[in-house]
């Protein structure tokens, strides 16, 4: 399997079956696919002793490093292969604490994409549905020059 002949949604699907290597962001932020379908994504996330600031609780960026995650890789699912992104903004929003040692849902979600600029949201939510971070995000798209 040659990840740079897969689709965006091919590539996150074989990572997520263990056919390809996933990216090593994934054991330092703890994640893993749950659901994935074009324009959208889930991954189950839990913060462990690594992710702790001066203050004893989980820093903020590991809501930040999961959301980037989250709303990327929902942008991913809707390129071809060959095509690449890059987070250009990313504009979240701290509404309480992550809990330590819990295991939360990371959504994402494409709102829009053209030729150049990928839109997207996420949240990274408990079981219950209740909101810990939300954020939005564009992404620029990188084609191959002949395309």
């Amino acid at each position: 399997m040659n990840p740079l002949e897969m689709s965006g949604l091919e590539l996150l699907q074989a990572m997520s079956e263990g056919k390809i290597a996933h990216p090593s962001i994934a054991d330092t932020m703890p994640m893993r696919v749950s659901e994935l379908s074009k324009g959208n994504i889930k991954f189950i996330v839990k913060a462990n002793d690594r992710h702790i600031n001066p203050l004893g609780g989980v820093h903020g960026g590991f809501a930040c490093t999961v959301l980037d995650s989250a709303t990327g890789c929902a942008v991913h699912t809707m390129l071809d292969a060959g095509v690449g992104y890059g987070t250009v903004d990313l504009n979240v929003k701290m509404l309480r604490p992550i809990p330590l040692g819990v295991e939360l849902i990371a959504e994402g979600r494409v709102l829009n994409i053209s030729k150049n600029i990928g839109v997207s949201e996420g949240a990274i939510k408990d079981n219950e549905g209740k909101l810990y971070a939300h954020a939005t995000a564009t992404c620029s798209i990188f084609r191959p020059k002949n395309a």
